[in-house]
């Protein structure tokens, strides 16, 4: 089992930066693919980045590329979103997500992932 809290949501300005973070429990985490996803009003969930058990590879969506970074402190059991460059299209509430199981699998559905957590607001003014 896993638990996952996110926290570090807020409103900023157009340009500017937050850091998400997403604490996770469990004596599975570190061994986890994590993921965040996001999810604006009338839309629905959407990939934004994720992140191997061991950092060995990062994904992100086409739109946050060059603006976001995903990262992992497996020793603190904290996945975190660095959001720099921020614009009002990126307005949603951001959910972390941990999969258990290593193999084959689309990381961009929420579906495969076994574990949510219960999302943090971002909201970004023009």
């Amino acid at each position: 089992q896993v638990q996952l809290v996110e926290s570090g949501g807020g409103l900023v300005q157009a340009g500017g930066s937050l850091r998400l973070s997403c604490a996770g429990s469990g004596r599975t985490f570190s061994n986890s693919f994590m993921g965040w996803f996001r999810q604006a009003p009338g839309k629905e969930r959407e990939f934004v980045a994720a992140i191997t058990w061991n950092g060995g590879r990062l994904y992100y969506l086409d739109s946050v590329k060059g603006r976001f970074t995903i990262s992992r402190d497996n020793s603190k059991n904290t996945v975190y979103l660095q959001m720099n460059s921020l614009k009002p299209e990126d307005t949603a509430v951001y959910s972390c997500a941990a999969r258990r199981d290593s193999g084959n699998f689309v990381y961009t559905v929420p579906r495969v992932y076994d574990y949510w957590g219960q999302g943090t607001q971002v909201t970004v003014s023009s």
